[in-house]
């Protein structure tokens, strides 16, 4: 919106914790979603905008990434000895967009009133305390209870945090906005601070899944739009359990006529045109997982049977026959499928960069990036793809295909040939694909929709003056009350 009115506007969170990234052209990795926060500004991503991306590789240890760069694996008590260092560069890298840009937009992370998080928060109240910023709070009404969540996360907060609460935003409202009217006027009698608009729920925004709520098995991607042919092409895209850059998967869903939903057992499998295997945090892990739950069954008769599976990353190297991993899980030599005549090998550094080239059989040029430590050490099968830097890349046998790169997909005439290709193998000859689709003017598209939805349902002029002024003095501390025996 600030964007689209001129204004030089950047975004900033301190510390994210996801697995959906990419890579910044400075060369590092931030979230995805800051990146997508970067295009709403008219900016190239930067590992400015995210200092400090946790990925989670297993319940109790995440990668830790500062300023782009991996520089350890950590626990909650890692992490803890750490905070003097990483709100030096939160602090650094805030100051440094505050005296660059007009605005710095500060999305929080989980939730403020975490208070066991309290003495090491980089990102909520920890942020703003430090940085004297204004705060709204945001409330998804889709998920129930959200007015008690708004007063509640007032309330436990130290009296300091809770000065810097400005109002309030309701996100994701299903009617008709009066009903909860009487709620939102109690809510600022008990608080003293205003709601600054209610958010409806947009049907038609779904782009760019911030972490793995978005990848809810035998859920959609999308908004299926129906197809130009007689047929439907489907798609079940392997919901992992530690998944990562699940969006890759989202060019497809825009495809007119494609269907794509997440699958988390081998039935969903079945009737799938095209199956395809994501990217991952932990693919040695995640690997088991298939073995587990059958899915890798399904997966070595689908390949027999000669139908269409991609692998992309952590998905790719799961389908070589061998894996030899003393980096990311430490479990050394490992069988995979053994779908693909392929070796991998994990090593450092990781690979981060920005690669182009063209498909190897069309020449159709194509666009992408990495982010890996596994390297593709042997191959016996033909390479899926020519880059411009001399390197083949991925591998291509019968109709199983798989590569490194990340974003593939939104190389729109590749990814155009390609269906066609896959609905030839899945004997789909009514399907036809849409010859004017662009994934990237399909995330345009959601962003305006997502401006135009605040410029008309929020009290933009307030938000500027917090933007301007700062908190105002004098709002109410509220007192979180314990019941006791009498």
């Amino acid at each position: 919106m600030l964007a689209r009115r001129g204004v030089r506007v950047a975004p900033f969170k301190a510390q994210n914790m996801s697995n959906n990234s990419v890579v910044a052209l400075d060369g590092g990795e931030i979230g995805r979603a800051q990146a997508l926060q970067a295009r709403a500004c008219g900016l190239e991503p930067s590992v400015r905008f995210n200092p400090v991306l946790l990925k989670p590789g297993s319940d109790r240890r995440s990668q830790l990434v500062v300023r782009g760069r991996a520089v350890d694996t950590v626990g909650a008590r890692d992490y803890f000895r750490r905070r003097r260092e990483l709100r030096a560069v939160v602090a650094d890298e805030l100051a440094a967009l505050r005296a660059e840009f007009d605005v710095v937009i500060c999305e929080g992370a989980g939730s403020p009133a975490e208070i066991n998080l309290r003495a090491t928060d980089l990102a909520n109240m920890g942020l703003a305390r430090a940085a004297e910023l204004p705060v709204v709070l945001v409330g998804d009404i889709d998920r129930g209870g959200v007015l008690a969540h708004l007063f509640g996360t007032v309330a436990i907060l130290e009296p300091e945090d809770q000065q810097l609460i400005c109002g309030f935003i309701v996100n994701k409202f299903r009617g008709d906005v009066q009903l909860l009217r009487p709620g939102l006027d109690t809510l600022t009698e008990l608080t003293g601070r205003p709601t600054l608009g209610v958010l409806p729920f947009a049907e038609d925004l779904w782009i760019d899944a911030e972490d793995s709520l978005g990848t809810v098995a035998d859920a959609p991607v999308g908004r299926p739009r129906p197809p130009l042919g007689t047929e439907w092409l489907t798609v079940a895209a392997i919901r992992l359990p530690r998944i990562s850059n699940s969006t890759d998967v989202e060019a497809l869903a825009c495809e007119p006529g494609v269907s794509v939903r997440w699958a988390g057992d081998p039935s969903r499998l079945a009737d799938a045109d095209l199956v395809v295997l994501p990217g991952s945090k932990s693919t040695v892990s995640d690997l088991e997982w298939l073995r587990r739950t059958g899915i890798a069954d399904a997966l070595c008769a689908r390949a027999a049977a000669g139908r269409p599976i991609l692998g992309i990353c952590g998905g790719y190297q799961m389908l070589a026959r061998r894996i030899l991993d003393d980096v990311e899980s430490s479990a050394g030599e490992v069988a995979g499928l053994g779908l693909l005549d392929l070796d991998i090998e994990f090593t450092e550094p990781k690979v981060l960069r920005h690669t182009t080239g063209r498909a190897a059989d069309t020449r159709i040029p194509l666009r992408g990036y990495e982010i890996h430590y596994g390297r593709a050490r042997r191959t016996g099968d033909p390479a899926w793809l020519e880059l411009d830097d001399g390197r083949t890349e991925g591998s291509a046998r019968g109709a199983i295909r798989g590569t490194h790169l990340h974003g593939l997909m939104e190389s729109d005439e590749f990814r155009r040939s390609w269906l066609r290709e896959v609905a030839a193998q899945a004997g789909r000859s009514g399907f036809v694909v849409a010859e004017d689709v662009s994934a990237v003017a399909e995330r345009e598209a959601q962003l305006d929709l997502l401006a135009d939805l605040i410029e008309e349902h929020l009290d933009t002029g307030e938000l500027e003056r917090l933007m301007t002024t700062g908190a105002p003095t004098g709002l109410p501390i509220l007192t979180a009350t314990r019941s006791r025996d009498s």
